[in-house]
């Protein structure tokens, strides 16, 4: 096999992985606008296997979006200098965020111009540090990566006071935040973020080395590992449990097996602690070895169209769902009004309104079979056509 059969091969299941992504996380978003359910997937007390899996499965799909963006950042960069690589990174980073007070948020909502700091503008926010940080060498931009990963659970209980408070919010803490008079909500910190995403900037070479799939194997292996050592022993990597239900804390043995997996599986995400990222990151290098070592079957082809214009599909389905949602409601006389001006920004739903899960699946495949003939249009215009703005989208 020639080298580029090679690469061509190694990108083809790049593609198919962030294709997986992409349809778990139409699942999870399927779910928050059809639900018939006023509470968290997550909450113990009140959740099922069924349902957190539901949820839980959809936890791969942020990790692997810094991940996949800065290995997308990184074969950008191997055409162009390092200076092109930063201004790219920087005006990329900078539309992302646009993008996600705008257009994005008026998806969630149909409210215009509305927006918070969600995954769109912290993947902008770690484009704009990464356009700095790929000036440094490679090993050390892994060393500094890693560090941040391992280390900023240990700032959990940090919270300044005063008025350049919000920048610590920004940075590391989930919830309300206050700006100049400016209120608004911070579901994705910054960090650990970026760093996932610089970490995938410095996986790169691994993935195009000869041994590749043995790094993929025991890499996976490890994290997964780690992640079982650190969770049943709780020494490390989860922050403490939140009045409320808020964060699910240390693990503990529970009256039921269905419950002990839930609490075993249920690690906190805003921001990501290290087993969370353990948890998610570990398998999905595992998964990656097994695509990388199989051929690609027909059947999973519309999910790697899926992955080769993951922008596109992203702002797509959130208005593709929204839609959807109201037109259900209309078609079985649910309430829908409150669709036209908010969305499901609450759990205080309207009395008659959603669905449950078989329904949810349903509804979800149908997403993604209405959404796979646009995403394919647009991989083929992209595959036809040069213009600048392309790169951006």
């Amino acid at each position: 096999m020639s080298p580029s059969m090679a690469v061509s091969m190694r990108v083809d299941s790049l593609d198919l992985l962030r294709g997986i992504v992409m349809a778990l996380m139409a699942l999870d978003h399927t779910r928050d606008f059809f639900t018939n359910l006023t509470f968290d997937p997550e909450t113990l007390s009140k959740t099922w296997l069924t349902l957190f899996l539901t949820r839980s499965a959809t936890h791969f799909c942020a990790p692997l979006f810094f991940l996949l963006a800065g290995v997308g950042a990184y074969f950008f960069g191997s055409r162009r200098s390092s200076a092109e690589l930063s201004r790219f990174l920087l005006s990329r980073g900078v539309w992302l965020i646009v993008i996600e007070f705008t257009v994005v948020g008026t998806a969630w909502t149909f409210k215009f111009p509305w927006g918070f700091f969600g995954v769109i503008f912290a993947l902008g926010a770690s484009m704009i540090v990464l356009s700095a940080l790929v000036r440094l060498p490679i090993r050390w931009l892994a060393i500094l990566s890693i560090a941040t990963v391992l280390l900023h659970d240990a700032t959990d209980t940090f919270r300044p006071t005063g008025a350049w408070s919000w920048i610590w919010d920004i940075l590391h803490v989930k919830g309300g935040v206050s700006i100049a008079g400016f209120h608004n909500y911070v579901l994705f910190p910054l960090v650990p973020w970026f760093a996932v995403m610089s970490l995938g900037y410095c996986f790169v070479p691994i993935f195009q080395s000869p041994d590749r799939r043995r790094w993929l194997a025991g890499l996976g292996t490890l994290l997964t590992l780690v992640f079982i050592i650190l969770r049943s022993t709780n020494l490390y990597g989860n922050p403490p449990a939140l009045p409320g239900g808020v964060s699910p804390g240390d693990f503990h043995i529970q009256p039921s097996v269905a419950k002990t997996i839930i609490l075993f599986l249920d690690t906190e995400k805003y921001p990501p602690s290290l087993q969370f990222l353990l948890m998610t990151l570990g398998p999905s290098l595992l998964l990656l070895y097994l695509i990388d070592r199989f051929s690609i079957p027909r059947i999973a082809k519309p999910l790697a169209v899926l992955g080769r214009v993951p922008f596109f599909f992203y702002v797509l389905h959130l208005y593709v769902i929204h839609i959807m949602a109201i037109l259900v409601a209309m078609a079985l006389h649910q309430p829908y009004s409150w669709l036209l001006h908010g969305g499901f920004w609450s759990f205080d739903l309207p009395e008659g309104y959603g669905h449950d899960l078989p329904m949810v699946y349903a509804l979800w495949l149908l997403t993604l079979f209405i959404l796979y003939f646009p995403c394919r249009w647009f991989m083929h215009y992209k595959g036809t056509h040069q213009a600048p703005w392309l790169k951006y989208v």
